[in-house]
């Protein structure tokens, strides 16, 4: 691996499940996997509300920037994945609560399904704003 690209990983948000890591960071840039409303403990919520899912996915979205050195509002690019774009408003409300004043670029696909049966994915990129080092 290239010894510039870090690795983020943080125990405020649900550990990856697969060969892949929760975000990497290559000159001040951040890149986040997707994240599905996972539970930090890995316990899952695809049982729960679209609201419910919401507000854990940007949970975790949250932790990892923080163990980045970034936040809401250093994000550049949100890539949105939903199953039923009848979501579409709800997820905007809960977002614009979240995020305040941050309007980074963003997309919302509508998918017909996500791993587990869960109802929302978030993926993004953001810039360092302050040293973790």
């Amino acid at each position: 691996m290239n010894k510039s690209i870090r690795i983020i990983q943080t125990k405020e948000a649900a550990l990856p499940g697969g060969h892949y890591a929760q975000a990497t960071e290559y000159n001040g840039t951040v890149y986040v996997s997707g994240q599905l409303p996972v539970n930090a403990d890995g316990s899952h919520t695809f049982t729960e509300s679209f609201e419910v899912q919401v507000k854990q996915a940007l949970s975790n979205l949250l932790a990892i920037l923080n163990a980045a050195g970034s936040n809401f509002e250093d994000l550049l690019k949100v890539t949105v994945y939903i199953v039923g774009v009848e979501h579409w408003p709800t997820f905007n409300r809960l977002y614009a609560e979240a995020l305040g004043n941050a309007k980074p670029a963003r997309a919302i696909v509508p998918v017909p399904e996500l791993h587990f049966g869960y109802l929302i994915e978030i993926e993004a990129v953001a810039v360092v704003s302050k040293s973790t080092l």
